[in-house]
């Protein structure tokens, strides 16, 4: 897993919904009870931009059509049967780290 540095992230402890770029990769950013999480930018079903979405206990919800992503999992609500990529997001003294996977890395499971 590579881990990248976000340089934008807002100060304070103010919810938030930001798309951030980690590496290559647009990665959607969420601070949501003084806690941060990174999901896929896109949403799987119409392809909307995630981070034009709102959050709502837990959920992240796409601002297309309503469907929503649980922000710690990913899995798609109910009836939904499809899911989000969610990310490892670390505080470290210097900042804040996004982990995205290598593909090697998703086929020996890692």
């Amino acid at each position: 897993m590579k881990w990248f540095k976000i340089d934008e992230v807002p100060a304070g402890d103010k919810p938030f919904i930001k798309k951030v770029k980690a590496g290559s990769k647009s990665i959607c950013l969420v601070s949501f009870e003084s806690k941060l999480y990174a999901t896929a930018a896109r949403c799987p079903h119409a392809g909307a931009d995630m981070s034009e979405g709102l959050c709502v206990r837990r959920m992240i919800v796409c601002p297309y059509h309503r469907y929503t992503y649980n922000l710690e999992t990913g899995k798609g609500g109910e009836g939904q049967n499809d899911f989000i990529a969610t990310y490892p997001v670390e505080v470290r003294d210097d900042g804040v780290y996004i982990g995205v996977p290598s593909f090697w890395d998703k086929i020996v499971g890692k």
